[in-house]
């Protein structure tokens, strides 16, 4: 009997779930540029790397693929193929016309045109830019032992280059005359030995063109951004520095508005600068002018942004397409500050880039993952002299250079303000953060597991197992408490103000652990209490969260609603509020694809804040239970976190890290020492 050919196992791999159309498609279109004999090797690779990009890498690195399942051994069985020894499959690859081996470091394509207008135009998915190398044609590329899709192999190249440019060298600002500015906007530095990184951090924003500023929750980004918006004003009071405020879902925009809203409160009215800071905060989108059916951003390398200091909000969220565009797109000389948490969640589409740009992570569990990159000497003494503080916490690098020049840019704010030393929130967070014991802290004390038939409280950490047939009468009560309030709210005000004091938060979407299972069963038990019609999808006070971008309508993937009657006409419409606390109206009908949202999942949660948070864990292990999940769940809440799973999906979920492939790291910190 004939032996199946690679492209013949595709197609039952698709058949089964294991692989997507397209990627198939993909592998199919590539195939063809060969009749050599290395049309199954590159079939496998291109199928493969089509696969991998979709579920977050970047890359396949095609020596850790050796011998192992390259498919979800669940849906693939006997069409599941093992990983070819990885010498003899780049070899191939290497000989095919389809793949671009890069056999010098990688080169930078960033704003070099090409010489051949219909190679240029061949090209143009290859790129975030409208001029492309006529090499970036070929669909793939081999760099080292990492398979790229051409244009994420770009997209990577780029933006380590403009971040390296970037943040090599210092501003032509004095230290001194940096010092004169932060003792106007903070306190003077403490006797103590106790460093303050937020002084650090600005001090750092005022002499980099680029500052990553990396932090968990309340520990004071907000507070620092601001601050550091008023030192800049302070060293150009005659010509005020255009000035924008990001972030990458319109959620987050509207969350970095309002904090910033009330930080500025803080400062004295009669400083001057708060005028000049941004008083709302857009989306990434919006601010590049990406669109629907536009393959080029408005703004990019020919149209820079008009902008002297760029500052985006939640940056753990933004993925390696998005970032680079952003980069290609803000003028040379422009400052760009990025405010994240690099222990949170990975973005939904490809690349972990916040992580990546604060450097490799530790491999041993229970170790910090805050402990400040490693800088070269003239750096320490620098800081030392605009901040006035002598810094006996900072590592320097023995031979006197740092470990990456993004070291020199990267601070990592580690003192919460929101939580007590004794929180229960805090020292969760930190213990899943490090990968700590979790389970002992969670079952002693006053955070002692609880009968699994019990409800919610109002302690601030508790942690109880949950079984499929506990989940009806469980959700009932919660429903009773936490969500029957929202329907019955008298306003729409009043409804949303109800609805941000608690959520439940999934880790997936299927299994009756999931976001539609548990939607289902909570509009269950609303109608069954008589809050909502039987059978009727839109009712007064359900919440709903867009999942698909709409452009003409100018709601984002992510963006919560509630919809409730107008007063006006009486007509049930779709409730958005703005960023400045008003709320706009739509017509039901016109609103994008969207879902019930009293559950959603962590992935849809960040940028979001709630006082308190219901965590849902599935019964079966699933690859998306991962440390940084959990990190991300419990920081959503402000007041108290209930966690529904068994000790063992929570030890699991603890020890696992999220791993995406990618060269980005390597490229940024390729000396590096944490």
């Amino acid at each position: 009997m004939k032996k199946p050919n690679v492209l013949d196992r595709l197609d039952v791999l698709v058949d089964r779930g294991a692989l997507r159309p397209i990627d198939r498609h993909f592998a199919r279109w590539a195939a063809a540029f060969d009749a050599n004999g290395v049309k199954e090797a590159v079939a496998l690779g291109a199928a493969l790397v089509s696969l991998r990009v979709s579920q977050g890498d970047v890359c396949a690195d095609l020596r850790l693929e050796e011998g192992k399942p390259l498919f979800e051994e669940t849906r693939a069985g006997d069409a599941n193929m093992p990983g070819p020894n990885a010498e003899l499959w780049m070899d191939n690859l290497a000989r095919s016309d389809a793949v671009q081996v890069v056999t010098a470091p990688s080169p930078f394509f960033a704003h070099r045109p090409s010489d051949n207008a219909e190679e240029e135009s061949s090209a143009q998915t290859a790129s975030p830019h409208s001029s492309v190398p006529a090499i970036l044609s070929r669909p793939l590329v081999l760099d080292g032992t990492r398979l790229y899709l051409t244009r994420y192999w770009f997209y990577e190249c780029d933006l380590a280059h403009l971040l390296l440019e970037r943040a090599r060298g210092w501003t032509e600002i004095a230290p001194e005359t940096v010092r004169a500015a932060l003792d106007r906007l903070f306190p003077p530095p403490a006797a103590e030995e106790t460093v303050d990184w937020q002084r650090v951090a600005a001090a750092v924003a005022a002499m980099k063109r680029l500052c990553i500023i990396s932090g968990g929750p309340g520990t004071g980004k907000t507070h620092t951004v601001t601050a550091i918006l008023g030192v800049l004003h302070h060293l150009r009071p005659d010509r005020p520095p255009r000035t924008a405020l990001a972030a990458p879902t319109g959620k987050a925009a509207a969350r970095i508005t309002e904090s910033l809203r009330k930080t500025l409160a803080s400062f004295p009215e009669s400083a001057a600068w708060r005028e000049h800071v941004p008083k709302e905060a857009t989306t990434l989108h919006r601010l590049l002018g990406i669109r629907q059916g536009r393959s080029v951003p408005r703004h990019g390398p020919e149209n820079p942004l008009p902008l002297d200091v760029l500052v985006i909000d939640e940056a753990s969220m933004i993925d390696l397409t998005l970032m680079a565009q952003t980069l290609a797109a803000l003028p040379p000389n422009a400052r760009l500050i990025l405010l994240g948490d690099k222990d949170q969640l990975a973005s939904v589409e490809a690349g972990n880039v916040f992580s990546d740009l604060c450097g490799p992570r530790p491999d041993t569990p229970g170790t910090s993952t805050l402990s400040q990159p490693t800088r070269s000497p003239q750096w320490v003494e620098r800081v030392r002299a605009a901040t006035g503080m002598d810094l006996p916490e900072a590592k320097t690098q023995p031979g006197g250079a740092a470990a990456s020049p993004l070291s020199e840019c990267t601070v990592f704010l580690e003192k919460s303000y929101r939580f007590r030393a004794e929180s229960g929130i805090g020292r969760l967070a930190a213990l899943i953060r490090s990968g700590g014991p979790v389970i002992p802290f969670l079952c002693a004390g006053s955070w002692k597991e609880e009968p699994p038939g019990a409800v919610s409280s109002d302690a601030e950490v508790t942690f109880r197992p949950l079984a499929e047939r506990d989940l009806p009468r469980v959700l009932e009560t919660i429903v009773r408490r936490r969500f029957l309030p929202v329907v019955e709210a008298n306003t729409v005000e009043e409804a949303y103000e109800r609805l941000d004091a608690f959520r439940i938060l999934c880790a997936v979407r299927e299994t009756p652990f999931g976001v539609i299972a548990i939607n289902a069963l909570v509009e269950d038990a609303l109608a069954r209490m008589g809050a909502i019609p039987r059978g009727t999808r839109h009712y007064k006070g359900r919440p709903v969260l867009v999942t698909q971008n709409d452009y003409d309508v100018q709601l984002f993937n992510g963006d919560v609603g509630i919809l409730w009657p107008d007063p006006a006409d009486g007509r049930l419409k779709a409730w958005f509020r703005r960023v400045d606390g008003s709320f706009r109206t739509l017509r039901v009908l016109r609103l994008p694809p969207h879902e019930t949202a009293y559950a959603m999942t962590v992935h849809k949660a960040q940028g979001s804040e709630f006082a308190r948070v219901l965590l849902v864990l599935p019964e079966q292990d699933a690859k998306v239970l991962t440390r940084e999940l959990l990190y991300t769940a419990v920081t959503r809440a402000k007041d108290g976190v209930d966690i529904r799973a068994s000790e063992s999906i929570l030890e699991t979920a603890v020890r696992r890290r999220t791993e995406r492939r990618s060269g980005l790291c390597s490229r940024l910190w390729p000396c590096s020492s944490l």
